[in-house]
């Protein structure tokens, strides 16, 4: 694998912009988790690192950023608990990688095929709820819950939303101020003529910065004090820097516990992966796909490398990805120049970044936390229908209230449930009197067309009506079943002919093998003009449902 040169340098100046903005909020994320994990707080920065680094040049991703993720603290705080010593997790890190790397060379990315677009959406909306819930206390200088955490239930005994009420008794008013000014600047720097060249949120932070330290050089009570800045460990000497990263103990490679973990830790880190970067291509101004068995190679090459330098697992994270897009990132050389910050930060200048109030990035998160939730796009997703907004919502209320694989989960089983009773309930079939002999229907398939779909193209070819041209258009797909080509084939080679139907395929990617048709029939040009063509979507089940009628 090799760093793609697809238009990296395309867009430097936003990337650089948007990759300072990622680091500024990956700072905090990177120490946060690695507290909530029980681990070196150094770990989370070698995991961002490596990251932005590593996995940034050998991912096909443009815009997913990598690092230390939330979801897998539980299981790192279990798992180093339970070895006592963390340079025997660090094996378990490394076996993970090696599971994840052979994941992606046995093409396993292609599970990534079957995650509906609501669930994917309503794992974003949820992720920006968290956002906010977690960040409000931060804003209002309430920080006893660390930036990484992401989860319903604290580790202090809290639950977001008893944190959220405790914040009330614990309002720092000079924390409160540089958020709002903060906010602010974000929202509105750039309306101002000629300094939209200088990052927003870097304006937010130097302003932070120097605000608290008028605060504290007057005597204020407004200063806010060390505990709510950022604690990066500041080494002495470059020799104490070295000495942060850490080598597993090779000596457990027989205990079995350490494979168990490594292989909890790579199912989980893929699956969070393949669904952070399926949510990011969704973000992606200019719609991009990344190829999910490269991402889960690049992933696993990163935790090999992660545990061997003492880092904690890492998966492509939604929050520093949604905010490099937000900041006007749009390549690779966003997240790979967030890494180098991190790296060169961290080496040369804790002391700075110490000085940096947690409300400030408070500020940029809550930002980035109410675009993904806009009430838009739950306004969007109600005006599709109950087959999108049901598991859509699920998804949303299990996610904030428990963790991001179960509320995924419980996601993909009611938008399955609801696939099956549409599809158990339905025998399609065309309403006759909608059409005239010699019309054309073009059948327009979905992005991704899973076995769940089989059934209702099915039953819709089997009532195509008779004389007509009906068009199989694949032009927006990326994926097919193998079931679903083959009823295609079926109806083609076989069902068409027997009612006088003339099948046009259009759009079959080569590894479909389904040849598309060389020749457009004039009768289907001439019902284009005379608008005796009829379009249906597999990717619309509310458009389906009104095309077609029950038995």
């Amino acid at each position: 694998m090799t760093m793609s040169r697809q238009n990296i340098f395309s867009n430097v100046k936003g990337d650089l912009s948007s990759g300072l903005v990622v680091f500024l909020i990956a700072v905090p994320l990177c120490l946060g988790i690695a507290l909530a994990s029980g681990a070196p707080l150094f770990s989370g920065m070698i995991a961002g690192i490596i990251g932005g680094l590593v996995i940034g040049c050998l991912s096909g991703a443009q815009l997913s950023v990598s690092g230390p993720a939330a979801g897998l603290t539980a299981v790192v705080l279990s798992a180093i608990t339970k070895f006592g010593v963390f340079d025997v997790f660090l094996l378990a890190v490394v076996i993970g990688g090696v599971f994840q790397l052979g994941l992606g060379l046995l093409k396993a990315g292609s599970v990534a095929n079957y995650f509906p677009s609501n669930v994917i959406k309503g794992m974003l909306t949820a992720i920006g709820i968290i956002i906010i819930m977690k960040q409000l206390p931060h804003a209002f200088g309430y920080d006893a819950d660390s930036e990484g955490d992401f989860t319903f239930i604290q580790v202090d005994g809290h639950n977001s939303i008893s944190a959220l009420l405790s914040t009330i008794n614990h309002i720092h008013l000079g924390a409160t101020i540089v958020c709002v000014i903060s906010v602010l600047i974000i929202l509105y720097w750039n309306k101002i003529p000629k300094v939209g060249v200088i990052p927003a949120p870097l304006v937010a932070v130097i302003t932070a910065v120097v605000l608290n330290g008028i605060f504290i050089a007057i005597g204020s009570k407004l200063a806010i004090a060390p505990s709510h800045l950022v604690s990066l460990p500041v080494p002495e000497s470059f020799g104490d820097f070295i000495g942060q990263f850490t080598t597993p103990d090779f000596s457990a490679i027989t205990n079995k516990e350490v494979w168990i973990v490594g292989a909890t830790i790579a199912i989980v880190a893929s699956v969070e992966t393949l669904l952070n970067v399926e949510a990011t291509d969704k973000l992606d101004p200019l719609k991009r796909h990344t190829p999910p068995n490269r991402e889960l190679q690049a992933q696993g090459i990163g935790n090999i490398i992660s545990g061997l330098i003492g880092g904690l697992p890492i998966t492509s994270v939604i929050v520093r990805s949604s905010a490099n897009i937000n900041a006007g990132g749009r390549t690779k050389l966003a997240t790979i120049s967030h890494g180098l910050l991190l790296l060169v930060c961290a080496a040369l200048i804790p002391t700075i970044l110490n000085k940096i109030p947690l409300a400030t990035l408070a500020a940029v998160l809550l930002v980035t936390g109410y675009k993904l939730c806009k009430i838009s796009i739950f306004k969007e997703m109600f005006k599709n229908g109950k087959y999108q907004w049901v598991p859509f919502v699920v998804t949303v209320v299990a996610i904030v209230f428990t963790d991001l694989l179960i509320g995924i989960t419980l996601g993909m089983a009611v938008s399955v449930i609801a696939i099956l009773r549409g599809n158990m309930r339905s025998s399609y079939y065309f309403r006759k009197e909608k059409y005239q002999n010699g019309d054309s229907i073009k059948l327009e398939l979905a992005q991704e067309v899973s076995f769940l779909n089989k059934a209702s193209i099915l039953l819709t070819l089997d009532h195509m009506p008779e004389n007509t041209t009906v068009v199989i258009d694949a032009s927006n797909t990326t994926y097919i079943d193998f079931d679903v080509l083959e009823s295609i084939r079926e109806f083609k080679d076989v069902k068409a002919a027997q009612k006088n139907i003339n099948v046009v395929l259009t759009g079959f990617k080569n590894e479909y093998k389904i040849p598309n048709s060389e020749n457009i029939p004039a009768d289907y040009q001439a019902n284009i003009a005379s608008g005796h063509v009829h379009t249906i979507s597999t990717g619309n089940h509310e458009q389906l449902l009104k095309e077609l009628q029950l038995n």
